[in-house]
């Protein structure tokens, strides 16, 4: 399947087609395994298209978070900010004093 068939679908759709090659990947590396392998090729188209729609899948959540609201944004970058020195100093006195005891 292409790129650009793959980004027609809906992200519960391309979750459905990966695990089918998930699957279908396994029954080539267990029919390797059992030597019953028919069409080595397969591993390869099976991979890539793996790979394909991962992209796509990446692509839809890198447009989603792009376009999620401003608000959210700045509390996640207020709760990533770091800590005040205070704090730190005052963790760094209760280790010395767990170590004295």
């Amino acid at each position: 399947m292409s790129a650009k068939e793959l980004r027609e679908k809906s992200p519960a759709d391309l979750q459905k087609e990966l695990l089918g090659l998930r699957r279908e990947q396994f029954n080539l590396r267990m029919a390797r395994a059992t030597g019953q392998t028919a069409k080595p090729d397969q591993f390869t188209k099976v991979r890539r298209s793996i790979a394909r729609l991962k992209t796509v899948v990446g692509e839809q959540r890198r447009a989603a978070a792009a376009q999620a609201p401003a608000p959210v944004k700045a509390a996640a970058a207020k709760a990533a900010a770091p800590k005040p020195k205070k704090a730190a100093a005052k963790k760094a006195a209760q280790k010395a004093d767990e170590k004295g005891k």
